[in-house]
């Protein structure tokens, strides 16, 4: 292979094609590279959510902070914050003051991940003496202490423990003055610890595959490799854009809030070969903990984005390039210090949704309806169980319904747009004293359509033993739901409950009697087309099922017996009525 840097993306595929060939499996390595090391960080995590639920992000940067290659394993709000990230970690130590065994950590929420449980670590890669390399990581810590995670504070120090960017480790050394501070204002003391050293080990894991990935393929240097991968990703990117009809398309999406609903006010702008985003119009930044940094939006907007357009293209500084995103200083988008944002993610999960709004009229036959957001559940509590009375947290992730597409049902209990993974129960109840007593699929929860919503699903939980349970909530709609698109219905709203029938706020921190139970509905996804049109064998299915109640079918133009059979006469009745006075 050439190591010459001079050449352009479009010579070296024209002229060159063995180099294409070695290119495209260097390629493939360097996704094994980045892939070791989001593994090493999965299997020595201390931490359920990184563990169990791939709560995290890892990736490669050159030299200059710009993202070559991602894990596969990640969140978007993770992955794309990160990609931000490394450049101001460069800008605080630049290249060549790093030295190998050199890592450097922040939780900063304006620089990295946007609040302060997220911890991104940084790690340079040495070849022959030289810097080739960052290695990255973000991963989400169980507690920084102050009010623990929740939407109750009304300022960011009120949320826990700061970190600005700083080394976590110099020439191999930890920095064991840092590690105290965090051990001391943690509530999972170990847990926190180990998960920072998960995060050390994974770049260390990465620098070194990535070493043995540069003497096998003879490099002395990965920037023209980065320079090709990224050029091209850009420019496949752009194509697809530059095909799309120039024009502003606007959506709004109307959320429950904290004490009073949030509007999310969106355009987004086809121009040529790039796309911006601007959320002018949004509602203002709120006193509580639900408010979002500008690199978080960021983060989820532009996932929305390459969700519908360049969504075979890998992830990437250069695939991200032709997508810009702006809030006004001040709006809940954008939120300016010292605004609370410990639960960024409420909003951030909305807004792939959002975006997708303004593409249904470019790209109707590829956008989905709105979907349920995924219900992050942090329990927390003093309790002997473990043999000595301490205080524990623990972060749950479970998941309702997706929206439906124009060809397609909604995927029930699916994680997007986070792609977390729900905890297995076995693990919550090892990690906490906490039982759970149902976790199903909730009947007639889905939008109906021609292809119906996603379902969600219901989870029942309560302390283990004598103990009280604290929940903080973190949900949203409970009070505006998923909506449908082009005629299918709304999915069902989520809800909070007791087990005596309390119903509870969808945020804020809830104290439970011992032994008392929380149950979560959580929200379905919308539905796409008209209900009337759904095919009858797939209601049929729903109904043996139990998934879908004979009540519920009436929304599809079904009427069924006494014994939830389908009376076909009368339905296809109703069915011929309501075609004859939708084409009159």
């Amino acid at each position: 292979m050439s190591r010459q840097v001079g050449n352009s993306t479009t010579q070296l595929a024209q002229n060159d094609p063995l180099g294409s060939v070695q290119r495209q499996v260097m390629w493939n390595r360097l996704i094994a590279v980045v892939e070791q090391q989001a593994q090493t960080l999965i299997r020595s995590s201390f931490s359920t959510s990184t563990r169990e639920a791939g709560d995290l992000s890892a990736g490669i940067f050159d030299t200059h902070g710009r993202m070559i290659a991602q894990a596969v394993t990640g969140t978007p709000g993770h992955v794309n914050s990160m990609a931000v990230a490394v450049r101001h970690f460069i800008k605080a130590y630049p290249i060549g003051t790093m030295a190998q065994g050199d890592a450097y950590i922040t939780n900063d929420p304006w620089l990295a991940s946007g609040h302060l449980f997220d911890i991104t670590v940084v790690t340079p890669a040495f070849f022959d003496n030289q810097i080739v390399g960052l290695f990255a990581s973000t991963i989400h810590l169980p507690d920084v202490g102050g009010r623990g995670m929740g939407t109750e504070a009304r300022q960011v120090f009120e949320e826990g423990l700061a970190i600005p960017i700083m080394p976590i480790a110099r020439r191999g050394e930890m920095n064991e003055d840092l590690l105290k501070i965090i051990r001391a204002n943690s509530r999972e003391p170990v847990q926190c610890e180990g998960d920072v050293y998960s995060a050390v080990a994974a770049g260390e894991a990465g620098a070194g595959a990535l070493v043995a990935m540069m003497e096998e393929f003879n490099l002395d240097t990965i920037e023209e490799l980065a320079n090709y991968i990224l050029a091209t990703s850009e420019a496949a990117v752009r194509a697809e854009i530059a095909a799309l009809p120039d024009g502003v398309y606007r959506n709004t999406v109307t959320l429950d809030g904290y004490d009073s609903p949030i509007i999310i006010a969106v355009s987004l702008t086809i121009a040529g070969d790039q796309i911006h985003l601007d959320f002018d119009g949004t509602s203002p930044q709120s006193a509580y903990g639900i408010n979002v940094v500008l690199n978080y939006t960021q983060a989820y907007s532009t996932f929305g984005v390459r969700c519908l357009i360049g969504k075979g293209i890998p992830n990437n500084w250069g695939s991200l390039a032709p997508i810009t995103v702006g809030a006004p200083e001040g709006c809940i988008l954008n939120a300016m210090r010292p605004a609370p944002v410990a639960a960024r993610h409420i909003l951030g999960y909305i807004l792939p949704d959002a975006v997708f709004g303004c593409l249904q009229a470019v790209m109707p036959e590829h956008v989905p309806a709105e979907g349920s957001l995924g219900w992050n559940q942090q329990f927390r509590g003093a309790s002997d169980h473990f043999g000595a009375a301490r205080t524990w947290e623990i972060l749950m992730f479970s998941n309702g319904g997706m929206g439906a597409q124009m060809m397609r049902d909604g995927l029930s209990t699916t994680g997007f747009p986070a792609g977390l993974k729900s905890i297995p129960i076995e693990a919550a109840e090892a990690a906490a004293p906490i039982v759970f007593w149902r976790k199903e699929l909730l009947p007639d929860s889905a939008g109906a359509g021609k292809q119906r919503g996603g379902y969600a699903q219901v989870v029942e939980v309560a302390s283990l033993g004598a103990a009280p349970l604290s929940l903080s909530a973190m949900f949203d709609r409970i009070v505006h739901p998923p909506r449908g698109r082009d005629g299918g219905e709304n999915g069902r709203n989520g809800a909070l409950y007791t087990g005596s029938g309390s119903v509870l706020a969808g945020k804020g921190l809830h104290k439970l009697a011992p032994g008392e139970r929380v149950i979560i509905e959580h929200p379905g996804g919308g539905g796409f087309g008209d209900p009337f049109t759904r095919d009858l064998g797939l209601i049929r299915e729903e109904l043996r099922s139990g998934l879908l109640s004979s009540s519920s079918a009436k929304a599809y133009g079904v009427v069924c017996t006494s014994d939830g059979v389908i009376d076909e006469q009368a339905t296809q009745t109703l069915r011929n009525t309501r075609s004859a006075l939708a084409s009159s």
